[in-house]
């Protein structure tokens, strides 16, 4: 393509299509590039959305088509393709993809984090029945009923700490005999008198009956096999940005994750994240939306420079 965009935007979750939206409002030539035909990013494997303002209850689905229709119908412009890499060169972007190459002056890293997976039977089959990775999004639908976080790191004892505020019991299984949390997160976990550590266990199968029904474990030093009722099984052993593109063009941190501040700006001219692949606190639909639309702030303010 000899065409040189305003913008070119990769990946069309949340943030992706929020910048999208924006971009299309502000008048900037932008193009959002997509690799998967189904838009919304991690969101689509959402059975039931009950935290973004306004759609109450909707369908992950749903809302991936919603944002999406709602950024064309003001004009935003997709394609299809698999962004293989991205290079400055005089001054502008060259985006290469698996269909075409893309010039741009400004680029949008919007491709997200994916949660690591336990790769266990059962994994698959009860996500978004039982099955989750974000105990803030789903949390609320198993109020006073039982559940499990597997993991022990910030994030897994921050969640039994949130769920123990909501559920009957809480067990947290971790596979070895000392959390890696901070202590001030444990102090509150261990405060929590609805919580159950089931210490040096492994995971082994998620079971049920169309929904999530318990967990089996077993103990890695005795051997010794148990199964633990449960109507929610939330796993929280990591997660990893999709970040590979960026690599090279602006800096990361050491886990990965696009180095940007509230105005998604990063450290090379031009080029802004938004949404889970940045560096931030809270990784939310809400959030990576907002996302979108301070990135188009910050492109816009660019764009006028140059």
């Amino acid at each position: 393509m000899n065409e040189i965009r305003d913008m070119l935007i990769i990946g069309s979750g949340p943030a992706g299509l929020g910048c999208a939206l924006y971009a299309a409002r502000a008048g900037i030539d932008a193009l959002v590039v997509e690799k998967n035909p189904l838009p919304g990013g991690q969101i689509v494997n959402t059975t039931e959305v009950d935290n973004y303002l306004g759609l109450p209850g909707i369908g992950g689905f749903e809302m991936g088509d919603t944002f999406r229709r709602h950024a064309e119908k003001m004009g935003a412009e997709f394609a299809e393709d698999e962004i293989s890499s991205v290079r400055a060169e005089d001054g502008i972007y060259i985006v290469s993809g698996a269909k075409a190459e893309y010039k741009t002056k400004t680029v949008v890293f919007a491709m997200g984090a994916h949660r690591s997976k336990l790769g266990i039977p059962g994994e698959e089959e009860f996500t978004g029945r039982g099955v989750s990775y974000c105990a803030t999004c789903d949390g609320a639908f198993f109020r006073n009923k039982d559940t499990v976080v597997i993991g022990g790191g910030d994030v897994a004892v921050e969640d039994a700490v949130y769920l123990a505020g909501l559920c009957s019991h809480v067990t947290l299984v971790h596979r070895r005999d000392e959390l890696r949390a901070a202590k001030s997160v444990q102090d509150a976990l261990f405060a929590k008198e609805n919580v159950t550590v089931a210490w040096n266990s492994i995971p082994d199968e998620v079971t049920g009956d169309g929904v999530v029904k318990s967990l089996n474990i077993h103990n890695k030093e005795t051997g010794e096999k148990s199964e633990v009722p449960a109507s929610g099984v939330f796993i929280a052993v990591g997660m990893k940005p999709d970040s590979d593109l960026a690599e090279g063009v602006c800096d990361l941190d050491e886990k990965g994750y696009i180095i940007a501040g509230e105005d998604c700006r990063t450290s090379a001219p031009g080029v802004y994240a938004v949404g889970d692949v940045r560096t931030k606190t809270l990784r939310q639909v809400i959030t990576a939306v907002a996302d979108g639309a301070c990135a188009v702030t910050s492109a816009e303010a660019y764009l006028r420079e140059h």
